[in-house]
C-alpha cells in the first residue's frame, strides 16, 4: 500500500478510508483490602461497639444453652455441673404451667400481629396522603416519641390514665362510688397489652412505612388517575403493591420475636392481672430461673422458644420468596 500523501505520524483513524480504532476500556484501579480498611477506618471503628454487643451478649450467650442439658448448679458452673440429657425437656413438657404460658404467648402474639401491621400502615397512609409537610412532621414526631420511652415510664403513665384513680376510670365511673380499674380485669389483659404496644411502638413501624410510601413512583399514580382510577383503586393497585416488600420484611422481623411478646411490659403488669392470664414464656423462664432457682428448666424453655422462632422466620422467608418477595435473606 502506498504511503504517499499521508502526514507523517498520522494514525489509521486520521487516514482516508481507514477504519476507526476501537475505544480502549478505562483502566480499573484495584484497591487492596488493607487500603479499603484504611479508607473506611472511621466507619469500621463506629461498628466496633455494635459488633461487640452481638458477639458477647447474643452469640456468646448461645453457649449458655448447654445448661439446658445439665443439672446446672451455679456454684459448680457449666464445666462441673452433672449432665442430665433431655430430662429437663421432659420436665418442661410435662408441666401444665408451661403449656399455659405457651398458649398465652401464642394468642397474645397473634393478637399483636393482627393489629401491629395495619395500624402503623394506616397512620403512614394518613401522613403521606392527607397531611401537609409541617403538620406531617409534627404528627410523625408525636407518634414516634413513645418509642423512646421505657416500659417502666410508659406503664406508669398508662396507670395514671386508666388506673383506679385515673382520668378514664373517673369518667367511666361517672363520679360515683363504683371504681373502674382496667388493670385488675383479667378479661382485658390481652386488649390492654395490644393497645399499649400500638401506642408505644406504632411510630417505629410508621416511619418505615412512610419511607416506603415515598419510594413509590409518582408516575404510577398519574397513569392510574389518567385511566380513571379513583383514590381507593389507586390505593389498592398502586400504593399497597408498592409497599408490599416492606410490609413483608416488617412481618418477618416481627415473627422473629413473636414469642417475645414484651417481657418488661408483661412483667410490670403480671401481678395486677394475675398469673392465671398473664403468664407468658418469658415470665415463666424468669420466675423459674431467678425465683425458683431452676436454671436448667428455664434454659430448656428459652431454647425451645428460640428454636420455634427460628423455624418461623425461615418458613416465613421461604413463603416470601415463593410469593416473589425478597424477604430478609436469600
Amino acid at each position: 500500500m502506498s504511503l504517499v500523501g499521508q502526514r507523517p505520524g498520522s494514525t489509521p483513524a486520521e487516514r482516508p478510508g481507514a477504519a476507526p480504532e476501537a475505544p480502549t476500556a478505562p483502566t480499573r484501579h484495584t484497591v487492596s483490602r488493607w487500603q479499603r480498611v484504611r479508607r473506611d477506618r472511621v466507619l469500621l471503628l463506629m461498628m466496633v461497639p455494635g459488633v461487640l454487643y452481638f458477639v458477647i451478649f447474643q452469640y456468646g450467650a448461645l453457649a449458655m444453652n448447654v445448661i439446658a442439658f445439665q443439672h446446672y448448679i451455679p456454684f459448680l458452673g457449666m464445666s462441673h455441673s452433672p449432665w442430665a440429657g433431655v430430662s429437663n425437656f421432659r420436665t418442661l413438657f410435662g408441666d401444665p404451667g408451661f403449656w399455659q404460658a405457651v398458649w398465652h404467648t401464642v394468642s397474645l402474639a397473634l393478637f399483636q400481629l393482627v393489629f401491629f401491621i395495619p395500624v402503623p400502615l394506616a397512620v403512614a397512609l394518613l401522613l403521606h396522603s392527607v397531611l401537609n409537610g409541617p403538620v406531617r412532621k409534627f404528627v410523625q414526631s408525636v407518634v414516634f416519641l413513645p418509642h423512646f420511652v421505657s416500659w417502666v415510664v410508659a406503664i406508669a403513665l398508662i396507670q395514671q390514665m386508666v388506673g383506679p384513680t385515673g382520668v378514664l376510670a373517673n369518667l367511666l365511673s361517672g363520679g360515683g362510688d363504683h371504681v373502674v380499674n382496667l388493670f385488675t380485669d383479667p378479661s382485658l389483659f390481652q386488649p390492654m397489652m395490644v393497645a399499649e404496644l400500638i401506642w408505644k411502638d406504632c411510630g417505629w413501624a410508621t416511619v418505615i412505612f412512610t419511607a416506603a410510601l415515598f419510594q413509590v413512583d409518582e408516575q404510577l399514580y398519574e397513569s392510574a388517575a389518567m385511566d380513571g382510577a379513583g383514590p381507593w383503586r389507586r390505593l389498592w393497585h398502586v400504593t399497597l403493591p408498592g409497599v408490599r416488600p416492606v410490609v413483608v420484611l416488617v412481618l418477618i422481623m416481627r415473627l422473629g420475636s413473636v414469642f417475645s411478646v414484651g417481657f418488661d411490659q408483661v412483667l410490670l403488669q403480671r401481678d395486677s392481672f394475675g398469673q392465671r392470664v398473664s403468664e407468658v414464656i418469658d415470665t415463666y423462664v424468669y420466675y423459674h430461673a431467678t425465683v425458683n432457682g431452676n436454671w436448667s428448666v428455664a434454659a430448656a424453655a428459652g431454647l425451645f422458644k428460640g428454636v420455634v422462632a427460628l423455624v418461623l422466620v425461615v418458613a416465613a422467608n421461604k413463603v416470601a420468596h415463593r410469593l416473589g418477595e425478597q424477604g430478609v435473606y436469600r
